[in-house]
C-alpha cells in the first residue's frame, strides 16, 4: 500500500521540484517509495502485536488498547523527523481534525453549526498558509515552500507556453 501511494506522488514532485540527472531522480523516488512502505509496514505490525498482546493480557480487547498502541506505534516508528513521517503526519492531523469536530458534533459536545463551517475555514486556511508563505516561510515544509514558490514567484516569469506546461526556472539566456 505504501508504495501504491508513495511512488506516484515521489515521482510527480521528483520531476516537478527536485534538480539531478535522471538516475539521482529515479534513486529519490525508490528510496521515498521504499521508505514509506517499511514504515507502514512497520508500524502495521507493531500496532497489531500490540493490540493482540493487551488483548491476550486482558482477556479481551478495550478501546483504550487501540489508542496505546498506535500511541506506542507512532512513537517507534514515526518519531522521527524527516520528510516521509512529516508528510504522513500532516496528512493525518488533516484528517484526524476534521474527523474530531465530527465527532465533537455527533456527541453533543459543540452545537451542530447552523450554516456549512467549511468556507470560513477555506478561508483561514489559506489565509494563514500564505501569510506564513510571505512572511515566515521557514516555517513551512519543504514540499509546500517548493508548490508555493511555484505558483506565486515563479508564476510571475514567463518565456513561452512551457513554463507552464514543464517549469518554468530557467535563465533568460534566450
Amino acid at each position: 500500500y505504501g508504495a501504491k501511494i508513495r511512488a506516484p506522488h515521489a515521482l510527480v514532485m521528483t520531476f516537478l521540484f527536485k534538480s539531478g540527472s535522471l538516475r539521482e531522480k529515479l534513486r529519490s523516488i525508490a528510496q521515498a517509495t521504499y521508505a514509506h512502505s517499511r514504515n507502514l509496514a512497520y508500524f502495521v505490525f507493531t500496532y497489531k502485536g500490540l493490540l493482540a498482546a493487551q488483548a491476550r493480557l486482558q482477556g479481551k480487547r478495550i478501546p483504550f488498547h487501540s489508542f496505546l498502541a498506535a500511541c506506542i506505534g507512532g512513537w517507534l516508528v514515526f518519531g522521527d523527523n524527516n520528510p516521509i513521517n512529516s508528510q504522513i503526519i500532516m496528512y493525518l492531523l488533516s484528517r484526524v481534525l476534521f474527523a474530531s469536530a465530527q465527532l465533537a458534533v455527533q456527541k453533543g459536545y459543540i452545537p451542530q453549526p447552523r450554516q456549512d463551517p467549511f468556507p470560513l475555514l477555506a478561508a483561514l486556511v489559506w489565509g494563514t498558509v500564505l501569510w506564513l508563505f510571505e512572511y515566515h516561510r521557514e516555517t513551512l515544509q519543504p514540499s509546500l515552500q517548493s508548490s508555493m514558490t511555484y505558483l506565486y514567484e515563479d508564476s510571475e516569469v514567463w518565456h513561452d507556453l512551457s513554463d507552464f506546461l514543464i517549469y518554468n526556472k530557467r535563465t533568460d539566456s534566450k
